[in-house]
């Protein structure tokens, strides 16, 4: 398990060399306007999107939990459900170049959190949802 942490960047080309330095891992995947590293020391899973021009700008894009199984993200879906937090239930998607099994919870303050496993590849960035809809992806 690791902790996923998605920022919004106004140059990706700065940002990839900052973190690559900051961290001294280059990112595991890169896309016209998206960066994935798997930074093994912390673990940590940083994931960079550039922000297109003229778009309103926050830096936090979202944050997540990753795990190793469908089985786990399920799990943590229901112990999260129980407590009370609103989910928006576990999803298959596509989105974020990867296809994976999922669940979003919003913080008191609207702080974004993704509770997923990657299961394959893709080439496409947008979210499709195989189940309901969600907020993925910015």
């Amino acid at each position: 398990m690791r902790l996923q942490l998605a920022l919004n960047v106004t140059n990706l080309d700065e940002a990839i060399d900052f973190y690559t330095k900051m961290f001294d891992t280059a990112p595991a995947k890169t896309k016209p306007g998206y960066a994935n590293f798997a930074i093994e020391n912390p673990p940590l899973k940083l994931v960079l999107f550039e922000a297109a021009d003229g778009e309103s700008f926050e830096h936090l894009n979202h944050l997540g939990v990753e795990v190793e199984s469908a089985a786990q993200v399920t799990a943590a879906e229901a112990r999260i459900t129980a407590t009370g937090i609103e989910t928006t239930g576990v999803d298959d998607a596509v989105c974020c170049f990867a296809e994976k099994t999922e669940t979003w919870m919003a913080s008191p303050d609207d702080a974004r959190w993704e509770w997923y496993v990657k299961t394959g590849d893709t080439e496409q960035m947008e979210h499709v949802a195989v189940g309901a809809a969600c907020v993925c992806c910015g």
